[in-house]
């Protein structure tokens, strides 16, 4: 995904909760609430061989994330169930939940680790209680298409 303008947008927030409230409602909005400089430790780098290097940069966050959303259909959700936000970190806990026709729904619970400066979040770690379950769905998903 090549920068827009519309990703240099990025609203100001009261506090680091509100911030992952709004990014919780749709996940596409990643590039609004991150710096530029993000790290994205992903849900399945430790299920890989060898482990998955982390993501570096909004722009390959937000490729990350639009490709997560396109993998389910657009029937992603995240499911958030607390936020327990400060100025310097957080932790969204929750299900994420997705479903397509002919399938099994999917319900993995998820915890998001956040570490925040400046009201952005700096670095992210994406955990999933089974994420090779989630990616065996996922990848369902797109052979599918």
């Amino acid at each position: 995904m090549a920068p827009t303008s519309e990703m240099a947008v990025k609203p100001r927030f009261p506090d680091t909760t509100s911030l992952l409230q709004y990014l919780y409602q749709d996940v596409r909005h990643f590039h609004q609430i991150a710096s530029e400089n993000i790290i994205l430790h992903t849900a399945d780098r430790d299920i890989s061989t060898p482990p998955r290097p982390p993501l570096r940069g909004v722009v390959a966050v937000q490729a990350h994330v639009e490709a997560l959303v396109a993998a389910t259909g657009g029937t992603l959700v995240m499911d958030v169930s607390s936020i327990t936000a400060n100025d310097d970190f957080g932790v969204a806990l929750g299900t994420l939940r997705a479903s397509r026709e002919g399938a099994e729904s999917l319900a993995i619970p998820v915890c998001g680790v956040w570490k925040f400066k400046d009201g952005l979040a700096i670095e992210h770690w994406e955990n999933a209680h089974d994420a090779a379950k989630m990616n065996k769905w996922l990848s369902k998903s797109n052979e599918a298409k």
